[in-house]
């Protein structure tokens, strides 16, 4: 091998260093971003709120029109939220199917589930079980979710439970 030859093979092994090098960092952030949002699953899911101060920044926020009224601003109460649905659903499941990372964005696809031993919301324990599929984005900044956007079909959850259709009042006509 020539000299010229030599120095050509140098400058080639040389770029595909740096180019790697370039892929891997996205790759590292995409691999630690999905972490946090598994081990934030994880301490739902097990009811250990007290992981999610590591895990969520302080001034989160929740959007989801599915529950247009329930308002998540901050990581407090995001915990009260998740308190009330733990009291709703005590031995709840959350099963991840999917998680696609980019940027500082996590996609997720999940199955919540369990049955429904304490009220929700307006509607009263129905000792049935419900299981929906979930699915959102999350936002990570300075290594913690800061935002998420979620989304179910929470007709179908109240139709498992036996909430949807409202039952018909005494001597109310349904029209024909």
């Amino acid at each position: 091998m020539t000299r010229r030859n030599f120095a050509g093979a140098v400058i080639v092994a040389i770029f595909v260093v740096v180019q790697v090098g370039c892929l891997c960092g996205p790759c590292e952030e995409a691999t630690t971003n999905k972490e946090i949002v598994l081990a934030t699953f994880e301490a739902v899911a097990a009811g250990d709120f007290d992981k999610l101060d590591a895990l969520i920044a302080p001034d989160f926020v929740r959007h989801c029109q599915a529950t247009p009224d329930v308002e998540v601003t901050s990581l407090q109460t995001f915990k009260d939220f998740l308190q009330m649905d733990r009291e709703s659903f005590p031995e709840q499941e959350l099963t991840v199917t999917h998680l696609i990372s980019e940027d500082n964005l996590v996609a997720f696809w999940i199955t919540y589930s369990g049955v429904q031993d304490g009220p929700m919301g307006p509607f009263p324990a129905t000792g049935k079980r419900m299981e929906v599929e979930v699915a959102g984005i999350h936002r990570i900044e300075d290594g913690r979710i800061a935002e998420t956007w979620v989304t179910w079909d929470n007709m179908s959850g109240l139709m498992q439970l036996g909430l949807w259709p409202p039952e018909e009042a005494p001597g109310e006509k349904t029209a024909d």
